[in-house]
């Protein structure tokens, strides 16, 4: 039996499964893209819940799911420590479909045998349909997959039989004859599989039977009543950015609780050009209750001289946050909880799962350890939901689409963007040329188009002529992505009119730039941010 999965346990409610909805269970065996599984689910109005992966079958009778997804996961099915599903997952008349080391779980368990392959695959690859059913329905006979594996389903047991293959793996897709057992040794859940949100259609919808009646409006319900019955009387503190899902965060508990909410926003001198006015603004005019303004940003600076190593950057910002925001919270008087806009891609990249399966990617010092620092109860009612929903959910609060729509902001704000040593002229220079690209792209009409975009300012100077001089001056790149979940995301086209008039602007209104790079890296392999 694998290692035990702590973040399944802890971010999964399974008692607040509601009885009345249609019901898909992930099971989680450590991939990076486990919650990305059950939102594709989500998106097809099917309530989803991700689980770990030895969730007993008794427990799975007791939630009466319509179907169970296994997920992808970074073990060798025959290695001697990992992750296995309670056997009697396999006698329940459940339809289930494995995905990657899901499907050699399914098919190991069943009698087929896997192997190392003889050639990994990772990335793109072009996957033929020779045995279409519902499960591919509305699917051509070929079609673009996202392959990641180095073992593969070998000597398919006579059970299963072959749906579809790529060049180097004869069962890509496979079926059992007689009962509604499905793997794919692709991943369907992210954006680079061609059309891999309708196959996770067919499957909720033709093989498990959904009708698809869940709504972000009836999650806002629940945690509206959730929230209630836990606060009682007491006072909760939340955490605002002015950012989207900290807005989120504060417009539910203020529908639930109202006057008892208090808002504590820190301005660590890290923030984008004008960040602390539109924050105090922004609340003023959306929430009716008790506000407190920290200025520290010379303190952060402080901490922050001379410092390059981003993770010391983040672990040295998280600190000093916590002591700022511990010494405000004091002041409030009868204050027991601590909300946090923490969403999922938070949660896993941040290694909150360090005993279970997955993989550490990063640090994030908004995620854990804050609740037993300051000594409140946490309540995190955005921690299962992916960047989309939180909008959903925005927007059904009511609060305005400008905020909605806004970029996401990493929590340590500009530290992670000013590579190398922040200073105050280097962070000028950033926020300069950040405003100009948020500002161009808006005129042109392509804020809304790209999910993030941003300057980085780069550790190194370069030669540069400016007038009949000789310049040696800073670097900006400039970062735009295209996501619809922020797992995966490819680098945005922008026009090469826009890109020009970027650059040209940044260079000839921000002083210390003499040159401006575009980043054309996808995620994978890199990351969004920088650092």
């Amino acid at each position: 039996m694998g290692a035990q999965d702590s973040r399944t346990t802890d971010s999964v409610q399974l008692d607040s499964v509601p009885v009345d909805e249609e019901l898909v269970l992930v099971f989680d065996f450590g991939s990076q893209t486990a919650q990305l599984i059950a939102r594709r689910v989500r998106e097809q109005n099917v309530f989803c819940q991700l689980v770990r992966h030895d969730l007993s079958a008794e427990r799975v009778k007791e939630l009466n799911p319509k179907g169970i997804i296994f997920s992808g996961g970074p073990a060798s099915v025959y290695g001697p420590n990992s992750p296995q599903p309670d056997p009697a997952i396999f006698d329940l008349d459940i339809p289930m479909l494995g995905i990657c080391y899901g499907m050699q779980v399914l098919c190991r368990y069943l009698g087929s045998d896997v192997i190392p392959g003889d050639s990994r695959e990772y990335g793109r690859t072009s996957c033929r349909i020779h045995e279409p059913d519902d499960f591919f329905a509305k699917l051509p006979a070929e079609m673009t997959v996202w392959m990641s594996h180095g073992d593969q389903v070998d000597n398919l047991n006579s059970q299963f039989i072959s749906l579809a293959a790529t060049s180097t793996c004869p069962f890509a897709a496979v079926k059992h004859r007689q009962r509604p057992l499905y793997g794919l040794q692709f991943h369907p859940e992210v954006t680079h599989t061609q059309l891999g949100g309708q196959l996770l259609s067919n499957f909720v919808r033709k093989i498990c039977g959904c009708k698809g009646t869940w709504r972000i409006s009836s999650l806002i319900d629940r945690e509206i009543t959730s929230i209630r019955e836990r606060v009682g009387s007491s006072r909760v503190i939340c955490g605002l950015s002015g950012g989207v899902d900290s807005s989120v965060v504060a417009a539910l508990l203020y529908r639930a609780i109202g006057p008892q909410l208090s808002c504590i926003f820190v301005d660590n001198g890290l923030l984008r050009k004008g960040e602390s006015d539109s924050v105090r603004k922004q609340f003023q005019d959306h929430f009716q209750t008790d506000l407190h303004v920290v200025d520290a940003s010379e303190l952060f600076l402080t901490e922050l001289a001379g410092v390059n190593d981003p993770q010391k950057k983040r672990k040295i910002i998280g600190k000093t946050f916590i002591d700022v925001f511990r010494k405000e919270a004091e002041s409030i008087e009868d204050a027991r909880f601590l909300a946090q806009g923490t969403l999922y891609p938070d949660v896993i990249e941040s290694g909150a799962n360090a005993d279970g399966p997955a993989e550490t990617i990063k640090a994030h010092h908004n995620v854990g350890g804050l609740p037993e620092e300051l000594g409140f109860e946490l309540i995190e009612p955005l921690r299962d939901l992916f960047k989309d929903e939180v909008r959903k959910m925005g927007l059904e609060l009511g609060l305005p689409e400008q905020l909605i729509w806004r970029h996401p902001f990493p929590g340590p704000g500009l530290a992670v963007r000013c590579l190398g040593d922040i200073t105050p002229e280097r962070l000028k220079i950033l926020r300069e040329a950040d405003a100009i690209l948020l500002d161009e792209l808006s005129k042109a009409g392509w804020y809304r188009k790209v999910q993030q975009a941003f300057a980085v300012i780069l550790p190194v100077q370069t030669v540069g002529v400016m007038g009949d001089g000789r310049t040696y001056e800073q670097v900006i790149a400039i970062r735009a992505v295209t996501t619809d979940d922020f797992m995966t995301a490819d680098w945005s086209q922008l026009p090469h009119e826009l890109l020009q008039s970027i650059s040209t602007r940044i260079t000839n209104s921000v002083r210390g730039v003499n040159r401006v790079v575009y980043d054309i890296s996808s995620k994978p392999p890199s990351t969004i941010e920088w650092e």
